[in-house]
């Protein structure tokens, strides 16, 4: 800095305006000391209150990796405050241990990182956290020390959580998820044990498929544990679901008499999930509200509806059958009369006609569609 004291003091008018306050100091006896600019000076003294400790990184990140994905999350989320520009200035890993520490621009922005814990970098969770040498008080003199509460930590796929902060020690884990599961399918197993508060499955940023997990959050928290025991270790497909505590540490062993009642509860809840009808793909589709009795009557128009449901229903996958019950000559109305069966030769080609057909118009009437039990359907059992 040397080269610019002389230009300084020579002619004042090289920074117009710039360190008004500083100007005359240059020529005097600080000489080159004012040019380092004051935000250098702050930016050391407040270092230890921009830098976040990011934990149980994957050995394949490095500090491009980390630090672009740092400034996308937080940019996500609405938490840069320092301006337009990437948020995280400087990281240094530790590959050894697998944690980085990750400098950011301002002393709040590195609180509104604090939000970011649990988030997914690279398929797994990491602990976002202060370093070992913040020091509270003085970090209070220099800056807001939480996030602001109004970050959008939903297009992160994180939910603010429960209990003070935003550790959600009750957000919970979906892993082993099949491909071909829905986005819409992955709920409805989930809420079989109530209303979800958040809700997020994971996908590829390239391609935007999913890839086999999610997290989610009840809003009744006392049925995180059960949905969990219920759901762990479930079949599906040719995977095994995975279905916990998403940092599960927190959790304290519960006393005798909670097991039993869980365990109660665990046996209804699988049950009922067993029962739900809609949850696990067939390849089976039971369409209701989208003919009447009446329209059946007649053989030509039952041709007609038969084929139309053929081409229509076609369109998602390879149709095997097309069955749609009758009325009886006596005009009575024999099991299934109302509803049209779809039998598709693999679950994928059904799972997108679900998704297809379920909720459409026809007539006026919205279509549901639900899975079917293959054993019933080939019994020619259309109660269901």
């Amino acid at each position: 800095g040397v080269a610019f004291a002389g230009q300084l003091s020579g002619t004042t008018t090289a920074l117009p305006g710039m360190f008004p306050n500083m100007l005359p100091l240059a020529s005097g006896q600080f000489g080159a000391l004012p040019v380092m600019p004051v935000q250098a000076m702050t930016q050391q003294a407040t270092r230890h209150a921009r830098r976040v400790y990011v934990g149980g990184l994957s050995p394949t990140a490095n500090e491009q990796s980390v630090a672009t994905f740092f400034s996308h999350v937080m940019s996500a989320i609405g938490g840069n405050t320092a301006g337009p520009g990437d948020a995280v200035v400087n990281v240094y890993i530790n590959h050894e241990k697998k944690f980085a520490f990750v400098e950011m621009r301002s002393v709040e922005e590195a609180s509104n990182a604090m939000a970011l814990d649990g988030i997914i970098f690279e398929g797994a969770p990491v602990k976002v956290r202060r370093p070992s040498d913040y020091n509270p008080s003085l970090a209070a003199t220099l800056g807001p020390s939480q996030p602001n509460p109004n970050l959008n930590l939903g297009a992160v796929g994180l939910t603010p959580g429960s209990a003070g902060g935003l550790e959600g020690p009750d957000r919970i884990f979906v892993g082993g998820l099949p491909y071909y599961f829905t986005e819409a399918q992955i709920r409805e197993l989930l809420e079989s044990f109530g209303p979800l508060r958040g809700f997020d499955l994971v996908k590829d940023r390239e391609t935007g498929n999913s890839k086999g997990y999610a997290f989610c959050v009840y809003q009744d928290l006392s049925v995180t544990d059960i949905a969990c025991a219920a759901l762990n270790g479930i079949k599906m497909g040719d995977k095994t679901l995975t279905v916990r505590r998403a940092n599960q540490g927190t959790t304290q062993p519960k006393p005798e008499q909670e097991n039993v009642l869980l365990h109660a509860q665990q046996q209804i809840a699988l049950q009922r999930f067993m029962l739900a009808p809609n949850v696990l793909p067939t390849k089976v589709l039971c369409l209701t509200q989208v003919v009447t009795p009446d329209e059946l009557k007649d053989d030509d128009d039952y041709e007609d509806i038969v084929e139309d449901m053929r081409t229509e229903c076609g369109k998602f996958g390879n149709l095997v059958s097309v069955i749609i019950p009758r009325p009886l000559p006596s005009g009575e109305m024999g099991p299934g009369v109302g509803k049209v069966f779809l039998e598709y030769t693999d679950t994928e080609s059904s799972t997108k006609a679900r998704q297809g057909l379920n909720g459409r118009k026809f007539g006026g009437n919205e279509v549901v569609a639900v899975f079917y039990p293959e054993n019933k359907f080939s019994q020619g059992d259309y109660e269901g």
